[in-house]
């Protein structure tokens, strides 16, 4: 029995060893076009066993540089894309720049620096007040989906005033915060012909017939 601590490391486990084992045996083939043909087979049959493959676009071009990534970049063969080299296939990608800014009060996030940017930059007085409550409005929400709890325009103007040096004041009670409970399965059931008022009166009219039946027989 042959066991997978034997057998050769899988390049790519997707397609499985017998994949693996019909390129090893294509790289023994010496008649050149028989090897292109071959090849050509088993690529149709790598994109057969893995179908994800051919959401991507030109999906053939990278089964064929599978196929060189598994042969070990040793395959010559009649390709209609050129061959890649072990540098290009194995080269890792560029480090992502992590941003380094800072963030003074992190459960506003960093929009709300940018917002504080854009409207201490701002001449005209009016847009730059009209924007100073778009901002105070925005934190309002931030805080609520960090806290759970009702937020006051007196922490929102302090706040804001402390993060700006005294720049923008937001004036109380510009924009208000409130959940819409229109909606809300749990409201106005008592309106509701399904609701808790609709199945009393249900049962009252239930109640008060089965007293009469009751009545009827003692009588």
């Amino acid at each position: 029995m042959e066991y997978n601590t034997t057998r050769n490391h899988l390049i790519i486990p997707e397609y499985g060893r017998n994949v693996q084992k019909m390129v090893d045996h294509l790289l023994t083939i010496e008649d050149r076009d028989k090897r292109s043909k071959f090849a050509a087979g088993i690529v149709e049959l790598m994109g057969t066993l893995n179908p994800s493959l051919k959401t991507i676009e030109d999906y053939k071009h990278k089964l064929w540089d599978h196929l060189h990534q598994i042969a070990g970049f040793k395959l010559d063969v009649d390709s209609p894309y050129p061959a890649p080299s072990e540098e290009q296939m194995m080269r890792r990608p560029d480090p992502l720049p992590y941003p380094q800014t800072k963030i003074k009060v992190r459960h506003f996030g960093k929009n709300v620096n940018m917002l504080i940017e854009k409207a201490v930059e701002e001449k005209d007085d009016e847009k730059r007040q009209n924007l100073t409550q778009l901002i105070g409005y925005y934190m309002k929400l931030a805080y609520i989906n960090w806290h759970r709890e009702p937020v006051h325009d007196d922490m929102i103007r302090n706040e804001l005033s402390a993060m700006t040096e005294g720049k923008l004041q937001y004036e109380q009670g510009g924009y208000k915060v409130y959940f819409d409970t229109r909606n809300y399965k749990g409201g106005n059931r008592s309106n509701n012909k399904g609701g808790k008022g609709g199945r009393n009166n249900n049962n009252n009219r239930s109640g008060g017939a089965k007293n009469r039946r009751f009545k009827q027989r003692n009588k």
